[in-house]
């Protein structure tokens, strides 16, 4: 099949960024982390919430075991998808997951892709 020959019932252009961004495995782990974040971070409440404010880039760098360069560079891309929100605490930026907009494509992926019974993304994602 061809591209001129793809379906044309919906436009699925806003499914592409956040496919891609998670068709990586460390940006894929990295929000499956963000979901529980005291779970998988230091946390220090006097500092920041990381439920409500994020979890702070050098923390994720740590875990993944990554250079800075790399973890910054990924961590814009979720965002770029809509898949994480981030936060400025003086010079330190902070991420957390956008709940609603996963929510979103969880349902569109459910709704518009058909049949999802298996699909291990909709079970890591969400």
């Amino acid at each position: 099949m061809t591209t001129h020959d793809l379906p044309t019932t919906g436009d699925l252009t806003p499914l592409l960024e956040p496919l891609k961004a998670l068709a990586n495995p460390v940006r894929l782990q990295v929000l499956q982390w963000l979901r529980d974040p005291e779970d998988h971070f230091p946390v220090n409440p006097e500092v920041t919430d990381p439920r409500r404010v994020g979890v702070c880039v050098s923390h994720i760098q740590a875990k993944t075991g990554l250079a800075q360069s790399t973890v910054s560079a990924y961590m814009a891309t979720l965002e770029r998808a809509g898949l994480v929100r981030s936060t400025r605490v003086g010079k330190w930026t902070h991420y957390r997951r956008d709940e609603e907009r996963i929510a979103w494509l969880v349902e569109e992926l459910r709704g518009g892709v058909g049949n999802t019974e298996g699909l291990g993304l909709l079970e890591t994602v969400s």
